[in-house]
Parts: structure tokens; C-alpha cells; sequence
């Protein structure tokens, strides 16, 4: 199978099982840069919807794809940066909706939802999972880091008046970060802005990958313990999630398409390979190592690698 651009995996997802991923967003492109954003550092901050890739192409891409028999459960529109930017979000899904039975889904930061022409390109979408991190302007800012023309009161109320709207399946996520917002005021005040939106699972979040900022550690698990308790949360951190897989024959490209996207650790790269047949892991991770293409990051005591 060829190195796909726009489509991935399948990668597991904790909350949907076997995803295969579509990224309509070019790499580092996004209206926030979020201090736990695994990916890294946004590289182009922008807040403009575009066509940044033809439609067409994405959808013969997964029609490829698809010609594989892959096995997978959902199919989740995300990839390397924010997909509410993309100007024909409402045309892929619509279209991705004529090719399979199985539900697509959106991973957002939620920002554009008060436009209401991207409420309009959601509404055919099965899941929409909008996160929310903080419950202030001040604290948006210091987590989320939007782009100067997004103001938390707005991203609210679009989620809002989209939670009213929609009839798909709305799953919002809170990033919990220590020393920031991982304190019983702030789950209060979170869990009273919560319910003003209709919404159908709330999932509490911690930076178990390597994030954008050195300063951005786990929280206790005390603290995500309350947070679940007082905000009725599900804990991603002990839900169980497959293994990767690639068609991708290749090894070595395997994993490379892999952490375009969504880094690996070293024990994700070595059960990865092992499953395929590849035991020579200490040869195979130094290979990456050494590849001036991929950041190999030192975080919890063990080697994550994504790419550049």
C-alpha cells in the first residue's frame, strides 16, 4: 500500500475504538496553540477558513483506502491541525457518508462553532467532540492560547446554541493540566458552565504524551479522581485502546506515517514492529534516533517520537 496523504491509520482511540483519520488541515495549522498539544508549537496561526485541499482528492484518497478491506469502527476527521478550518468540512462529510456505514466523527477545539455556517457543515457528522479546558477568559488564554480574534464568551456560546442544534452525538473533552486547572474551583465552575449545554459524555483528560511546553505536567490522581466525581466525567487515562496498525508494508515508513500525526512512545514502536514480525527493535528505534526528520522527546521517563 502507498504512503497515503491525507488518510491514516488505523491508530486507537481510546473513546471510539479503530479509527481511520482524515486530515484536511495541513500540518501545524490551527486557531489555538494549546500548552499540551502533542503535536508541538502551532506553526500557522490562523483563523481563515480555506480549501486548503481539494475535496475531491480526499475523498478519492479514502476511496482507495477503503479498497483494502481495512477493518475499522469510525472515521474521524482531525489530523495535524484544527479541521473546523477547513472551508468544505460539510461536502467531506456528507460524502464521506455515502462511501461507509460507519459513523464519522470530528475532534475540534470548538472555537468556530459560534459561525453559524460551521454549525450547518456539522450537522451530518455522527459525533462532534469539542474540548474545553478552562471556564474564564484568563485561563483559555493561558491553556488554550487562541488566535487574537477568539474570545472565550463566543466559543461558549457557540457550543451553546450547536449543543441545541445538533442531533448527532456531542462529546466534549477537558484537558486537566497540574498547577493550572486541576483544583476543586475550578471543576465547580466548569461543572455550572456545563450545564448550560446539552451534551452526552464529558471526558476528563491528562498530558500523558510529550505537550508543547516543558512546563505542562500530569496532574495527581487525586485530582482527576475529583474531577471525575464532581463533574460526571468518563477518565480517558482507564479506558483500554487497541493497538496501532498500518498498511503500510514497509516497517520503517509504517511508523514514520504514524507519528506524522499521533506520536508513538518507544513501547507503542516496539509492540508495533513485534506484531508484524520485526524483533530487531533496539536497530529499528535507533534508526529513528538518528532520523533528523522525527523529534525524540524524553518525557515521563521514557522516548516519545513525532515527527518535525
Amino acid at each position: 500500500m502507498k504512503n497515503f496523504k491525507y488518510v491514516f491509520g488505523p491508530v486507537p482511540s481510546r473513546r471510539m475504538g479503530i479509527s481511520i483519520g482524515i486530515s484536511p488541515i495541513p500540518k501545524g495549522h490551527c486557531n489555538f496553540s494549546c500548552i499540551y498539544c502533542q503535536l508541538g508549537r502551532t506553526r500557522c496561526m490562523t483563523n481563515k477558513r480555506e480549501e486548503f485541499f481539494s475535496c475531491n482528492d480526499l475523498i478519492e484518497e479514502f476511496k482507495e483506502y477503503l479498497n483494502d478491506e481495512i477493518n475499522f469502527d469510525v472515521v474521524t476527521i482531525v489530523g495535524e491541525g484544527e479541521p473546523l478550518l477547513y472551508k468544505d468540512l460539510g461536502i467531506l462529510i456528507k460524502k464521506l457518508k455515502n462511501m461507509t456505514d460507519k459513523p464519522i466523527a470530528v475532534i475540534t477545539n470548538g472555537a468556530l462553532l459560534s459561525d453559524p455556517s460551521v454549525r450547518n457543515d456539522l450537522k451530518n457528522a455522527d459525533i462532534v467532540l469539542p474540548s474545553i479546558d478552562a471556564c474564564n477568559e484568563e485561563m483559555f488564554k493561558k491553556i488554550n492560547r487562541p488566535h487574537g480574534n477568539i474570545k472565550f464568551d463566543d466559543v461558549v456560546e457557540g457550543l451553546k446554541i450547536f449543543s441545541k442544534e445538533y442531533e448527532g452525538q456531542l462529546w466534549l473533552e477537558t484537558m486537566i493540566i497540574k498547577n493550572i486547572n486541576d483544583n476543586k474551583e475550578f471543576f465547580i465552575n466548569l461543572k455550572n458552565l456545563l450545564s448550560t449545554i446539552n451534551y452526552h459524555r464529558l471526558y476528563i483528560n491528562s498530558p500523558v504524551r510529550p505537550p508543547a511546553e516543558g512546563f505542562v505536567e500530569q496532574p495527581s490522581k487525586e485530582s482527576i479522581k475529583e474531577a471525575i466525581s464532581i463533574l460526571e466525567g468518563i477518565s480517558i487515562d482507564e479506558l483500554v485502546s487497541e493497538g496501532f496498525y498500518s498498511e503500510v508494508k514497509d516497517d520503517y515508513e509504517a511508523v514514520m506515517s504514524i507519528i506524522k500525526r499521533h506520536p508513538m512512545n518507544q513501547f507503542e514502536i516496539k509492540s508495533f514492529i513485534e506484531k508484524r514480525g520485526n524483533s530487531n527493535t533496539e536497530e529499528f528505534l535507533q534508526r529513528l534516533d538518528d532520523d533528523d526528520n522525527i523529534e525524540v522527546i524524553n518525557y515521563k521517563n521514557y522516548y516519545t517520537y513525532r515527527l518535525k
